[in-house]
């Protein structure tokens, strides 16, 4: 546990630099201004980020811009249904050096801070499971040797929904390493008139860098040292523990809950949304906002509730209306 408590003027240091990060962001996805906090504070939570939505709604254009306004050295994996894992993490390749023949590692596109992953969905299982060591453990495993990738790391995957033809479900392991899914829709009309008089086709918008990968870094310092209450941490734990089948009223139709790596995400994505609005603690509302990305593409429901139109999501409010926060003196405090 950090006891190095944040200060004051530097959660509203960071929450300046935080809004200049969202404003440069929404530059590409205009009038998403809710999808675009939502995945700076996952990457300020230091997590993987799934953004789910049909093909032409600006998902690859925002992580393009991500890794702009960052600074931070980023790569491009288009998943297909030929791409093997040795072309994610890399391949042994024989070189002649000094008169000797010798196997060399050649590092694939996962060795950036910032991996885009595009329509993860349509490479095969074997392929997404290349993934897995990466997003949990920061390193690759080839050759019989572990490779540390470069810090900071994620990945920032975008997948067609499943039902188009050419898809594959994501392993569960692999969604649970998701901290985010984000579903992007069709904007209204008037985002659409901005879109036509602002942009060009086949020409990325303009996005500045908004800091140094230093100062970047030092944000996510700076969210590690938010104060998560322990009542707060009682709230979080009730909530994952109630995903589970007979352990609350709205899980009726769940097969299979969270995992801890959930109560884990809440905890990290709590702090960062708080340091974003420049709060030195995080409170209840920051875990009501944050439920449904999080916790939704944890849950599997079986297939009756699948055949009477539940969604996760659906289960998701059901809890939130469920189970409450404890009470407790000043309830103001962690609002």
């Amino acid at each position: 546990m950090n006891h190095d408590v944040l200060k004051d003027h530097e959660a509203r240091d960071a929450a300046a630099k935080s809004a200049l990060l969202v404003d440069a962001m929404e530059r590409v996805l205009i009038g998403q201004r809710e999808l675009v906090s939502l995945t700076v504070c996952g990457v300020l939570a230091r997590g993987h980020i799934l953004l789910e939505g049909l093909p032409g709604l600006g998902k690859t254009e925002l992580v393009k811009g991500l890794s702009k306004a960052l600074g931070l050295s980023s790569r491009r994996i288009q998943f297909t249904p030929d791409l093997l894992p040795g072309d994610i993490t890399g391949t042994a390749i024989l070189q002649e050096q000094e008169g000797h023949r010798s196997m060399v590692f050649n590092p694939g596109p996962i060795f950036a801070n910032l991996v885009m992953a595009d329509e993860i969905n349509r490479a095969s299982p074997k392929t997404q499971s290349a993934m897995l060591e990466a997003m949990q453990e920061h390193c690759v495993t080839s050759m019989g040797v572990t490779r540390k990738l470069p810090e900071p790391f994620f990945v920032l995957a975008t997948q067609n929904p499943i039902e188009l033809e050419g898809t594959y479900p994501l392993p569960e392991a692999q969604m649970d390493r998701f901290l985010f899914k984000l579903e992007i829709r069709q904007g209204g009309p008037e985002s659409l008139q901005r879109i036509v008089m602002e942009r060009e086709m086949g020409i990325s918008p303009e996005v500045p860098q908004v800091m140094s990968s230093d100062d970047f870094i030092q944000l996510l310092a700076l969210s590690r040292r938010v104060h998560l209450p322990e009542v707060l941490a009682a709230y979080i734990a009730r909530l994952v523990d109630a995903t589970h089948p007979g352990r609350s009223k709205a899980a009726e139709g769940v097969r299979y809950g969270a995992s801890p790596r959930a109560a884990l995400a809440f905890a990290t994505a709590a702090k960062a949304r708080a340091l974003m609005q420049g709060r030195i603690h995080a409170g209840f509302d920051d875990v009501k906002a944050l439920a449904v990305p999080i916790l939704a593409h944890r849950i599997l429901l079986d297939y009756r509730a699948r055949l009477e139109g539940q969604s996760p999501r659906d289960i998701v409010l059901k809890l939130l209306e469920e189970i409450k926060p404890a009470d407790i003196s000043s309830p103001s405090v962690l609002r």
